[in-house]
């Protein structure tokens, strides 16, 4: 029994080993969807996209101005749904004094055992009424 390693386009590795079929191997993440820019009004809904590839399936975070975004993951009562693409999706904007506010600049971070890939930043900001 042999194999044979051929380089593919994308910068990923095939393996076949004769006598069975092609099958891919375990690979890094990469962000294939980075988040855009944002401006929405207070209490109205929005969703920063992020979209990753690797193998296995990478795990998808969500930083905000460096510190770790909590979604209904972690709190079920939270504003903030962490969609199963990746994205962030809020169900109404939070801002003012008495919470904190969801404006700033964002990030998602994609990991697998492989390693991490972070996104491009963006910025959500409260448009004024």
């Amino acid at each position: 029994m042999g194999f044979l390693v051929a380089p593919l386009l994308c910068g990923l590795l095939c393996c076949q080993v004769w006598g069975s079929r092609l099958r891919q191997e375990d690979f890094p993440p990469r962000i294939v969807e980075h988040p855009s820019d944002v401006i929405v009004s207070k209490g109205e809904p929005t969703t920063l996209n992020c979209k990753a590839e690797g193998r296995p399936t990478p795990t998808i975070e969500w930083y905000k101005d460096l510190e770790r975004v909590e979604t209904d993951k972690d709190d079920p009562r939270s504003h903030r749904m962490l969609l199963p693409s990746g994205s962030l999706f809020f169900l109404r904007i939070i801002h003012g004094r008495k919470f904190k506010p969801d404006e700033g600049s964002y990030v998602c971070v994609a990991r697998n055992y492989l390693g991490e890939a972070m996104s491009r930043n963006a910025s959500l900001e409260v448009a004024c009424k």
